[in-house]
């Protein structure tokens, strides 16, 4: 994932627009311009998740209406006991009217709380399934969205914007609806009692509305800059954990703290100025309903005096104005959390909306057929045995690979590769460093895109495979090994969904990871997050053997022996022989000693194969072939004195 880049200079602004953080230094698209936004269709796109508990999200929904209504009746209840009991001095008269506002209440707080057990668990499934369904696709993307964007911003779309979202569900969906029913009804209750004072109750509606509408336009620029901002910040705090060694090694922790103060300082900033337009929007919100209210406190007085309203009314004509405030003052805030969640559910979907790995692949399956074509023979998907003699091993056809965001004037990595490995053949690619080795390999198990050419396996295009087929087919060590917060075992046993313990033990003694049998608890040992536990030739060995586990019909390693002192590099090479045998192979190679394991070699140079041939026939006929090799040799005797047996050789 991309590293967050290192500032010194001063922080931004919160308002300025690059202080969302979302450019290329921390990964993740841009924010969205506000003008082709709206917060209802953001909002809409959650009802595929919410249709599952529509029934209980409505039952709730009426639930808080219905009780919310009965607040309303006991402004009504005061106005008969004043103008009634009160007025007449009829005290059995007064304890029954206080008897039946003390119902009326415990019936609305049983009501509000049986709307949340109606809506707590359906809710905490939403969340739940909406994070599942994220993870489930972000499994499914291509590697080079990855290569995108930042780990942190993934990881705060799966956590704090889902919070949010399930948050909005919970309260402000449902309270939007029952307080803008609740003031729909005060306001007819109001009129219906007198329209005079209910006319100067309701006088600033409209100054309220266009209030609302200017807040939420801006709020919804800010709330998507804390939001983005957040992600930048766990990027930044994930990528000092995980690279704790290297921060440590190099004292760079002040500079890692002096960063991490730049985005918090941001954040807070983004997070002031949120507070600030709430703060104003509450604070108008509050003020001109008041002043209605006294207005029609002052006139209604009035009119008491001069006779034309009686006690009981003016009574309950406030207590159904002061009912109706929570639901006008709570506005603001719902507003704002409902933007939140919009800008939440924005971010979420700018991730499941980005095309799955396999889209392009249904698409071709769905298109409508062309010119017949003989089919290629079909090749069964297990993993074990020899290849057929018909098979035709692995070719590259015209290959031309340049990364997605690469510009129209920049060279491509691959232009034009033409390579073919025989059926049970191991071929060594060499090349210098930068050369597009690494590409070249990630190119069969579709990790990436070629884009332009064909690769074929046994004559069957890669694209036309299914990709678990292809991957069933295809094991790749990479050069960079990484393991998982699991146990030893586990972690090999990832290269195939049908070996057992044999085959796990054999896979071992092949890549000569026998230090597993001496971990406190054998291969059944946690070796901890990415397997820092052990050393770096300890964790190659382990993905050396995940890849051979399964015994794949084509294995493509990426320099998987690069750790390893002189001695064990020994030692696997020697295994590792058998497994070629029966397998074609693809090995990136650095080394003399791992080129001499392969039949032939090819030479990579400015994207293209540049020679094919034995190890002998390279030296004899390519110069740059005998300078990389010579290169490598002068570094094996220089580095020939130092530890060369077992684990003790390897860096921890």
């Amino acid at each position: 994932m991309p590293a967050a880049a290192i500032h010194t200079e001063e922080p931004e602004p919160a308002d300025s627009p690059t202080a969302a953080g979302t450019g290329p230094d921390l990964g993740g698209p841009p924010a969205g311009g506000e003008e082709d936004r709206s917060a209802v269709r953001s909002l809409l796109r959650l009802w595929p998740y919410v249709r599952p508990v529509r029934v209980r999200l409505f039952s709730a929904a009426g639930v808080a209406i219905v009780a919310s209504c009965i607040g309303l009746v006991i402004p009504l209840v005061l106005k008969w006991l004043v103008d009634g009991p009160v007025a007449d001095r009829d005290s059995a008269g007064v304890w029954l009217g206080g008897l039946l506002i003390l119902v009326l209440g415990i019936a609305e707080a049983a009501l509000f709380g049986f709307r949340r057990w109606l809506v707590a668990r359906p809710l905490a499934g939403v969340e739940a399934a909406m994070r599942a369904s994220l993870y489930r696709h972000l499994q499914r993307l291509p590697v080079s969205f990855h290569d995108r964007w930042a780990s942190g911003q993934l990881l705060s779309r799966g956590t704090t914007d889902l919070q949010l979202i399930r948050m909005f569900l919970a309260f402000p969906l449902t309270f939007l609806v029952v307080n803008g029913t609740t003031i729909a009804v005060g306001c007819a209750v109001l009129l219906a009692q007198e329209w005079t004072l209910g006319l100067v109750l309701l006088a600033p509606v409209i100054p309220l509305v266009a209030l609302c509408s200017a807040f939420e336009r801006r709020f919804f620029g800010a709330a998507r800059r804390a939001q983005d901002q957040v992600g930048d910040l766990t990027t930044v705090v994930e990528e000092a954990v995980l690279g704790i060694r290297i921060v440590k090694g190099f004292g760079r922790h002040r500079s890692q703290a002096q960063t991490f103060r730049r985005l918090t300082h941001e954040l807070r900033g983004t997070e002031l100025h949120k507070a600030r337009l709430l703060a104003g929007i509450w604070a108008l919100i509050m003020t001109l309903p008041e002043l209605a209210i006294g207005a029609a406190l002052v006139l209604g007085t009035v009119q008491v005096a001069d006779g034309d309203l009686s006690a009981g009314t003016l009574v309950a004509f406030l207590s159904t104005a002061m009912a109706l405030r929570w639901p006008v003052e709570s506005i603001g805030f719902l507003l704002a959390m409902c933007n939140e969640a919009a800008t939440a559910a924005d971010r979420y979907f700018e991730v499941l909306d980005e095309p799955e790995a396999d889209a392009a692949d249904r698409k071709t399956a769905a298109a409508p057929a062309g010119p017949s074509v003989p089919a290629a023979p079909a090749v069964p998907a297990q993993r074990t045995g020899p290849p057929a003699e018909a098979a035709d091993g692995i070719r590259f056809t015209g290959v031309v690979f340049r990364h997605p965001d690469a510009g129209p004037d920049t060279a491509p990595v691959l232009d034009g590769v033409d390579l073919h490995l025989r059926s049970g053949e191991t071929l060594a690619l060499v090349g210098a460093t930068g050369s597009g080795k690494t590409t070249l390999t990630a190119l069969v198990p579709r990790l990436y895109e070629p884009t332009a050419g064909r690769i074929s396996l046994d004559g069957r295009d890669i694209t036309a495979l299914p990709r678990d087929e292809l991957r069933a087919l295809v094991a790749v060590a990479f050069e960079e090994p990484t393991l998982f917060s699991a146990t030893a075992g586990e972690n090999v046993l990832m290269g195939s969904y049908e070996a057992e313990e044999h085959d796990l033990l054999r896979a071992l003694d092949i890549a000569q990871a026998d230090f597993v049998h001496r971990l406190p608890d054998g291969h059944r040992t946690e070796v901890g997050e990415q397997g820092l536990s052990l050393s770096g030739g300890q964790r190659q060995r382990l993905a050396l053997a995940r890849a051979i586990v399964g015994r794949p019909r084509f294995l493509v390693l990426d320099d998987p022996l690069s750790a390893l002192d002189v001695h064990t590099e020994a030692l696997v090479e020697a295994a590792l022989r058998r497994v070629l045998a029966t397998t074609t192979a693809l090995v990136v190679a650095h080394r003399p000693s791992t080129v001499l394991l392969a039949d032939r070699v090819a030479l990579l140079s400015g994207g293209r194969i540049a020679a094919v041939g034995t190890h002998d026939e390279l030296l004899h006929g390519s110069a740059e072939y005998r300078a990389l090799m010579a290169g490598v040799a002068e570094e094996r005797t220089d580095g020939a004195a130092g530890p060369a047996h077992g684990d003790e050789g390897e860096q921890r």
